[in-house]
């Protein structure tokens, strides 16, 4: 497990993987990827139980990423970590690559495909679920949109998860507060979003989701409640790490310019100085 310091480096160097990813193949999810980076690099660099080596380890940790399409941070993180050579990043939604716009599972780390929003969760449900019932250790941890909360499947999968007191499920929302078509309180307003998870019987902790200590901590401490699934809401900036993408809806589903392209590198070169 890597300490603070080098999770923040971890980031950085994810978040240049991305950028390039995207620039290279002209599509992408850009500020989706960016915004989640530091939870997955927390996730996958800092508390899972994986293995690069024996992807299907049987007492593995699992993790779904239900806002599929926010997927160039997830191939970045898989690479990285050694599920399959770096090299193959350049492939990323060319004709003929596995690592397509959303997470595949002919690659080894994907537990599952998803995309079609709304889904992650209901299959967290059943992967938590299987492991109470073979009484195995692991836990699961999924990564869902803001956005996507206005599927009705989000609430049916919550309410079986606190039906069957699965404290082995931690939910996350990678709460960016902005989606394709804008703001998400203008598209479709979920607050209170902490109360709603609660009233459904979740156990609800707010962090810093930029903040990889803090969301290192969290991850670590769950579950935060005995028969009781967590939910972290975690508070995050759509386009973090670049000056230019931050807070902007435009860049969802943005490809860099060339010129966007040199200033968001040397954005991150800098960030990664300062790391040294």
């Amino acid at each position: 497990m890597l300490n603070i310091v080098e999770l923040k480096r971890k980031a950085t160097e994810i978040r240049m993987s991305v950028i390039d990813m995207v620039y290279e193949a002209g599509t992408g999810h850009t500020g989706s990827s960016l915004s989640n980076t530091d939870i997955l690099t927390a996730l996958f660099y800092g508390v899972m139980k994986v293995d690069p080596t024996n992807p299907t380890w049987e007492d593995r940790d699992r993790y779904i990423q239900s806002k599929g399409h926010a997927v160039e941070s997830y191939w970045a993180v898989l690479a990285d970590m050694g599920f399959f050579p770096k090299e193959e990043l350049k492939t990323f939604s060319k004709f003929n690559s596995r690592l397509i716009g959303h997470p595949n599972n002919k690659v080894p780390g994907v537990e599952m495909n998803t995309g079609a929003l709304g889904h992650g969760l209901s299959i967290s449900v059943g992967l938590a679920l299987a492991a109470k019932l073979d009484k195995k250790p692991y836990r699961v941890f999924t990564l869902m949109g803001d956005g996507e909360l206005a599927e009705g499947s989000v609430w049916e999968a919550a309410m079986s998860a606190s039906h069957y007191q699965l404290d082995n499920l931690v939910g996350i929302i990678d709460r960016n507060r902005l989606q394709i078509t804008g703001s998400t309180d203008d598209v479709m307003s979920n607050e209170p979003l902490d109360k709603k998870w609660q009233s459904f019987g979740w156990e609800v902790v707010e962090v810093d989701g930029n903040d990889v200590a803090e969301l290192v901590s969290v991850f670590k401490e769950a579950p935060i409640a005995t028969g009781k699934p967590t939910m972290i809401l975690a508070n995050t900036i759509k386009g973090k790490g670049i000056s230019l993408a931050e807070n902007v809806a435009s860049w969802h589903h943005h490809v860099p310019t060339k010129e966007e392209y040199i200033l968001a590198m040397t954005e991150l070169s800098k960030q990664l100085e300062v790391l040294a």
